[in-house]
């Protein structure tokens, strides 16, 4: 075998390190950001308005906003608004898509008819024409804005539950445990739920990404996070709103965190599924 071949092969093997630790360390940042943030963005004295849209200097690195805060530290705390909604959105819809997708595939009947139907008729409409409604409806809000990406998510898991679940049903490990007097929610629950996980998580690295997209999306056209806890999006919005003054720094700063934070999702995502490193 060649070098080349051995390279090729090694990334192909341990490729999903090189996001995995992207993210990692983005992870870290977000969860430091009180601690390793200049100034605290949420801390009005932290403040200054005469300092508004200065470019990157060495007291501010990444330079202000026209509000005078650190785009460093907002920066920080936007990633860290961004990947609660993610995290959060992405649990939600998983616990939501796949015990439907259980009941959908175990049960069968009407149950398995409306919650089908109800999957149909979503994927009719995008996502983000879905979060738009429902947002436009409630208000920004951080709690809204997690339901809102939950609800516009929870279809695909159901689905995938779903498929998986008609199949595992037919092997010999279940017809087993039936055998035995187990209960339904015991089948479910105990034997093919840990069988059908590995897919789960595989969708839930790729809707992760979705979900932190959609919400930048969302807050960018003023329909997402609220004005005082502001998201990667929102501080991107901030800067689209200064693009003619030319303060690039504005937005290519959160424009490029953003872009990085996704990026290693999809490349996680990607490798987890060519591998199936679950």
């Amino acid at each position: 075998m060649g070098v080349w071949a051995k390279a090729r092969a090694g990334w192909e093997r341990w490729g999903w390190i090189v996001p995995a630790v992207i993210l990692a360390v983005l992870v870290l940042i977000a969860i430091a950001a009180p601690l390793i943030a200049p100034f605290n963005v949420y801390k009005l004295e932290q403040i200054r308005l005469e300092d508004s849209a200065l470019p990157p200097s060495n007291h501010y690195l990444l330079g202000t906003d026209v509000q005078g805060r650190d785009i460093l530290s907002a920066v920080m705390f936007g990633l860290r608004v961004s990947l609660l909604v993610g995290v959060c959105g992405t649990i939600l819809a998983a616990l939501a898509g796949v015990a439907l997708g259980l009941a959908a595939g175990w049960r069968g009947g009407w149950t398995e008819s409306v919650v089908m139907r109800a999957a149909d008729v979503q994927l009719a409409f995008p996502s983000i024409l879905i979060a738009l409604f429902m947002m436009a409806i409630w208000g920004s809000g951080l709690m809204k804005i997690i339901v809102a990406v939950a609800i516009a998510h929870w279809v695909i898991y159901a689905r995938m539950t779903r498929a998986a679940v008609l199949t595992e049903r037919e092997k010999e490990y279940v017809a087993a445990a039936v055998s035995l007097g187990a209960r339904p929610s015991r089948v479910v629950l105990r034997h093919i739920l840990p069988n059908i996980m590995a897919p789960v998580v595989v969708i839930s690295a790729i809707q992760f990404a979705s979900i932190v997209m959609l919400e930048a999306t969302l807050s960018f056209l003023g329909l997402g996070v609220p004005i005082t806890r502001p998201s990667l999006g929102m501080l991107i919005k901030f800067g689209f709103n200064e693009f003619s003054s030319g303060a690039w720094w504005i937005w290519l700063f959160p424009g490029l965190t953003l872009m990085v934070l996704i990026f290693s999702l999809n490349w996680l995502a990607d490798r987890m599924r060519d591998r199936e490193i679950v």
